[in-house]
């Protein structure tokens, strides 16, 4: 499979060779052909519950101009759900241009998963998640520790799981408000709670869906819901770094 181009392009540095692309991962079901037969069973860790381990990818996309597979980025939403409080409207309007994207900050946790693979990995008590997206990695700490009390706030805040049942239910919180929520370039505060769901439905196919609650910006919680998420097992992250021969940021107004 040819790799896919990320959200914004800098510059490509390294050969298909030092990538590890299609080099058969060892423990996959196949089919008679070779490839993966993502269609096989869930996997289940020793405690019984689903191993949702690997590197998971939205559905790709037609190949550009470059020979580049891109990811559509499909994804469920309803925006008459997006309803902005007073508060959330005025932020709107004096926003309605957001240039972070050109600026290579972090993106909200939705863009990480939407555009781009990545990687999840299980550990005694974590799960670790590698974005490949600016290169960026969260902890989900699944020892039953309670969310901070009074974070410092950050670009990906502090997240504690559970299972219920099958799926694995994520809780964040302690974010900056420096990014926005997309689509459209949505504002969120320091107040924003986030809720994800991660359900591996069989071998090669992840449902996940978040729901962004920020009382400060919005009347009532809302969900995006990403449906055509599926297990990349021959490949490999590769290294993001926005700055690395940036050229959108002068081409920008200053705001």
């Amino acid at each position: 499979m040819i790799r896919r181009l990320s959200l914004i392009v800098t510059a490509v540095a390294a050969t298909a060779a030092a990538q590890w692309l299609n080099y058969p991962a060892s423990g996959i079901p196949r089919l008679p052909d070779g490839k993966p037969n993502l269609s096989a069973p869930t996997p289940h860790s020793p405690d019984g519950k689903p191993d949702l381990d690997g590197i998971w990818l939205n559905e790709d996309g037609p190949l550009n101009e470059l020979g580049v597979r891109t990811a559509r980025g499909t994804f469920e939403i309803r925006p008459e759900d997006i309803v902005l409080t007073p508060e959330g409207e005025a932020w709107q309007r004096q926003h309605k241009e957001n240039h972070l994207d050109g600026r290579c900050l972090p993106d909200d946790l939705s863009l990480r998963v939407r555009f781009n693979p990545f990687k999840v990995l299980t550990f005694k008590g974590v799960i670790v998640i590698l974005y490949e997206i600016h290169t960026t990695y969260r902890q989900i700490f699944m020892d039953g520790r309670g969310l901070p009390k009074d974070p410092n706030p950050t670009w990906s805040g502090y997240s504690v799981g559970r299972w219920d049942g099958d799926t694995l239910v994520v809780d964040t919180t302690g974010f900056n408000d420096a990014e926005t929520i997309v689509p459209g370039q949505r504002p969120h505060s320091d107040a924003l709670h986030v809720i994800e769901r991660f359900r591996r439905r069989d071998f090669g196919h992840l449902a996940y869906e978040i729901t962004f609650d920020d009382p400060k910006m919005y009347a009532k919680p809302w969900t995006i819901k990403h449906n055509k998420l599926h297990l990349d097992p021959d490949n490999e992250l590769l290294e993001f770094i926005c700055n690395e021969n940036e050229k959108d940021l002068k081409h920008l107004p200053d705001k």
